[in-house]
């Protein structure tokens, strides 16, 4: 027993040794990687085939490693990682996946894990990218598909070098029930993990890195950008033929539309074959959609009912576990992702289906397979709970990327490595107020979510939530359930039909900054905390209501930013909830633009902002360029010219540079596509002046005739 003892203790020491010395290689320019212990062969990178965009990253250079080496610690102790990582006074840190609540994230104790978001930012969501940012700069990724434990800056070692001042509670009412802590500890249950580094001098320069790493951000095709309804899920073909009438009898642009369970023969578990009786003829259906400019986007959950028509060849590779009946397919195997995706591509896509809601592959654990579950593979339940819907998305999209076809859907549940996705994560929760601070923190997350409108008790609430859903990566109406339409709030169907023909008037800008996205790693919205000259200070909010008696630990927070946030390049948005009559906007340094009228709104500053009710604040920064084109009902086909409309703000020039491509397929790939200078200047007799580059000789050119609009007078 003794020997057996030592012998234990020999090879823990060994290991740990082992991780302490563990070396740091450059593997792409400013990213670096360590190996600790022995990871799995099957992880986050692995499960979603991410591959770095190698152009990219080469022309963001590199940069210092942003920590002493030696103030990092990696152990591997009975069969579990260890890794623990510096932090200093005043460093915040943003990220740890796609949170609704907060976008502050130190002082946090969380567990990545992959769920339907349950209103509490603990770690179980439906992104819990294990990737963190600090306001120093740098970037962290355990590229792990285990449920993580993360203590993000909350515990303090008896050893650390910074170790707090004891204070007396009694006395100092300075006392704290959570002490200064000097690292990001995390647990990872795996004997070895790949851990990266991201340099940078700015928090958005380690999100670039990141994004870059997985092959950049995904380029949706134009349509994907223009306007969406889900219709009800019992919805026949005539009835969606009605609907596509509707909006175009009243002048609402539509560009797809959302078939949800209904559209199967039986769903929960599915069938993944269309039902007879209210779709009787499925490829007539879709072409006909198709002809109009309508693309048709289908719900599903890739759990296989005992009537479908692949189930007994699937059986064998599948779970130990069902959900909801339904069988769960291995899609780590080459064999069942043939017959289901194979499934997919001969009933629905190669008919002319363009998209896929994926849904319920995120949780709850009561109806989600349990972690004892077994899969063909050996992969566990665990690491197959955090990789499902990257799964799902990857092997969907190959669909589409095999006939050279862009596409744009919805899902439930990514990780770490899913950037480059053809997809918008949504969910069941419904408070306005947390989906903008999830949108906010998509950013820092790796993912895009959209802040869908699906009912709401007033036209005053209608409004609002379909005000920020515009600025969105997906303005989309879920109307499963309810049946809303545009124009079911009479009393605000104007305002809301403005603001759905702005959706298609600022398509040219959406559409540049999803190519900045893919190509340079920006996410298209993203936190106040990224922009160039926003600095928040990081002042406590007072204890108000505070029953110590029931809480006798309560603390006050840290004021932060979560209900504000940048929209590409030069656009600062702050909603409106139901309710607000006015609100308070941190404007970063330099001047600010009214984006309605052009009008000077601060600089650097807090203002108070009435905007009404017709209205939403958006700003655009000094110099700001704003490419908008006429508003139409559907998007631009693949050669069609549009006129564009210039908009500049302020007193600065102003420069941007405007992408283009066919706007559906692929070959931007291959080098078709194109960026073309936009250039605003001042003359010598004091007016501006807007040029735009020429098009290039041989590739994409979808401008018409260009003007300019100075909006500042």
């Amino acid at each position: 027993m003794r020997y057996f003892k030592a012998l234990i203790f020999f090879v823990g020491s060994f290991l740990q040794l082992q991780a302490q010395e563990t070396a740091w290689s450059e593997v792409q320019p400013g990213i670096w990687k360590a190996v600790v212990g022995k990871p799995e062969s099957y992880d986050l990178l692995n499960a979603a085939g991410a591959e770095p965009n190698i152009g990219a990253l080469a022309k963001l250079g590199g940069g210092p490693f942003p920590f002493s080496k030696n103030e990092i610690d990696f152990k591997v102790v009975d069969g579990e990682t260890y890794l623990r990582f510096p932090l200093e006074k005043g460093e915040q840190l943003y990220g740890f996946g796609l949170n609704f609540q907060t976008v502050h994230q130190r002082g946090k104790i969380l567990e990545l894990h992959v769920d339907h978001y349950g209103g509490k930012d603990n770690g179980r969501t439906h992104a819990p990218t294990p990737f963190y940012v600090s306001s120093k700069g740098y970037g962290v990724f355990v590229n792990s598909a285990r449920y993580i434990k993360v203590w993000a800056g909350s515990g303090v070692r008896k050893d650390s070098p910074d170790f707090p001042v004891p204070k007396d509670r009694n006395t100092d009412r300075t006392w704290s029930s959570r002490p200064y802590s000097d690292a990001v500890e995390m647990l990872i249950p795996a004997e070895g993990v790949e851990v990266y580094v991201f340099a940078g001098t700015k928090p958005l320069d380690a999100v670039k890195r990141y994004n870059l790493m997985n092959g950049g951000g995904y380029l949706p095709p134009r349509w994907g950008l223009g306007f969406t309804q889900r219709v009800m899920t019992r919805f026949t073909g005539a009835d969606v033929e009605n609907e596509v009438n509707l909006f175009e009898e009243k002048g609402y642009p539509l560009d797809f539309v959302g078939l949800e369970p209904g559209w199967q023969s039986k769903a929960y578990p599915g069938t993944f074959s269309w039902d007879k009786e209210r779709f009787p003829d499925p490829p007539a259906f879709v072409k006909k959609m198709l002809d109009r400019g309508i693309r048709l986007n289908l719900w599903i959950n890739p759990y296989v009912s005992p009537e479908a028509p692949f189930y007994e060849e699937i059986k064998p590779f599948t779970s130990s576990h069902t959900v909801w009946l339904g069988l769960i397919p291995d899609f780590t195997m080459a064999k069942p992702r043939e017959l289901f995706f194979g499934q997919m591509q001969k009933d629905q896509v190669d008919i002319g289906v363009s998209g896929y809601k994926i849904d319920e592959v995120d949780g709850y654990d009561h109806y989600l397979w349990p972690d004892v579950a077994t899969f063909p593979s050996g992969i566990s339940a665990e690491q197959m709970r955090q990789t499902y819907g990257l799964l799902a998305m990857r092997y969907s999209a190959e669909l589409f990327k095999k006939r050279n076809q862009r596409t744009f859907g919805l899902v439930r549940a990514s990780n770490g490595g899913g950037t480059s996705f053809p997809y918008v994560i949504y969910n069941d929760y419904y408070n306005h107020e947390d989906f903008i601070t999830a949108l906010i923190n998509s950013g820092f997350a790796g993912v895009l979510w959209t802040p869908e409108v699906r009912a709401s008790k007033t036209g005053e609430e209608w409004l609002r939530r379909f005000q920020s859903n515009v600025f969105s990566p997906m303005a989309m109406i879920n109307a499963w359930s309810s049946g809303t339409k545009p124009w079911t709030y009479p009393e605000v169907e104007k305002q809301v039909k403005e603001f759905a023909l702005l959706r298609m008037k600022m398509m040219p800008y959406w559409y540049t900054e999803f190519a900045k996205y893919h190509f340079e790693g920006i996410p298209p919205f993203r936190a106040m905390n990224l922009e160039e000259g926003f600095n928040q200070e990081l002042k406590k909010e007072s204890l108000t209501n505070v029953n110590l008696e029931e809480n006798p630990y309560a603390e006050a927070t840290s004021k932060e930013i979560k209900d504000q946030y940048m929209a590409g390049e030069y656009l600062l948005v702050a909603p409106m909830f139901t309710g607000q009559t006015s609100r308070k906007v941190v404007l970063p340094k330099g001047k600010w633009y009214d984006f309605y009228t052009g009008k000077l709104a601060g600089e650097g500053e807090v203002i108070t902002v009435t905007p009404g009710l017709d209205k939403i604040p958006v700003y655009v920064k000094d110099g700001g360029l704003i490419p908008m084109m006429p508003a139409m009902l559907h998007a631009p086909k693949a050669t069609e010219k549009v006129n564009l409309e210039i908009r500049h703000y302020g007193e600065k020039a102003g420069d941007y540079n405007l992408y283009d491509d066919d706007g559906e397929t692929f070959n931007f790939e291959k080098g078709a596509f194109s960026w073309r200078q936009i250039k605003v200047e001042r003359q010598r007799n004091g007016q501006m002046k807007g040029t735009i580059s020429s098009s290039e000789k041989g590739k994409p050119n979808t401008v018409g005739k260009v003007s300019f609009i100075f909006m500042t007078k």
